[in-house]
């Protein structure tokens, strides 16, 4: 329930139909209306008593937010759609669920835990860099890896003008000529791991996230999925972050 005025664009996200940024958007391209009229600014606010309409359909009322672990198996696109038809996770998913919305990505040939959720307004809490949420990943690389790359990635590297904060590895085990390893980051930009281990000449051949912001994969199998609680501490930091923005 809306008791005070909230940000347009900050209500259509905490509906789950979108993330915020693609409310933005919609906004902008002029496909939402308050109380009949079009609105063209995110910033305009709205109370509980008005009618928002996006792309033709009434907003619903918030739904409490909730949290789904999935495990994501390789060769599905995390998108709602495809230009080149490929399969997505969402067209996977049980239909009881509605529509869900990811927090982060795994690019098609990364697997493990993904996290989903109805609420917009909780994916960019999730998503943001400012909290710096550990992610864990189990990766096998072509190679064994050196203490000194290790190092090297411990205190941050440059990859095509691009620079990437400490990310910690630990060596887990050696298979012929490929080795198993931990990885911990914070960061989490696009294809993180794949691009800093190529730019020290070692090749990615299996990346499985284990573990977010201490929300972990454990014994999923690939394709399952099941809703979990948020922990209470995430909820109060959640609850704190939509006081905020």
């Amino acid at each position: 329930m809306l008791k005070e005025s909230n940000r347009i664009a900050k209500i259509i996200a905490r509906s789950g139909i979108c993330s915020r940024r693609e409310a933005e958007r919609k906004i902008l391209n002029g496909n939402v209306s308050v109380n009949g009229e079009i609105i063209t600014s995110p910033a305009f606010n709205v109370i509980e008593s008005d009618e928002i309409i996006v792309d033709g359909i009434p907003l619903q009322k918030p739904e409490q937010t909730k949290l789904f672990i999935y495990h994501k198996p390789v060769g599905l696109i995390t998108s709602h759609s495809d230009s080149f038809g490929r399969k997505t996770v969402f067209e996977t998913l049980p239909k009881q669920y509605g529509r869900l919305i990811s927090i982060g990505r795994l690019d098609l040939n990364s697997e493990g835990l993904l996290l989903l959720t109805n609420d917009g307004e909780f994916q960019r809490f999730m998503e943001s860099p400012k909290n710096e949420f550990e992610r864990i990943y189990h990766v096998r690389i072509r190679g064994i890896l050196s203490q000194s790359d290790i190092l090297k990635l411990k205190n941050g590297i440059v990859v095509d003008g691009v620079k990437y904060k400490s990310i910690d590895v630990k060596l887990d085990k050696k298979q012929s000529s490929n080795s198993w390893v931990f990885v911990k980051l914070t960061e989490g930009k696009n294809r993180e791991i794949r691009k800093t281990m190529e730019s020290l000449g070692y090749q990615v051949n299996r990346l499985i996230r284990i573990s977010y912001a201490g929300l972990e994969l454990r014994n999923l199998k690939p394709g399952e999925i099941y809703e979990t609680k948020i922990p209470k501490k995430l909820l109060e930091k959640f609850n704190e972050y939509k006081n905020k923005v």
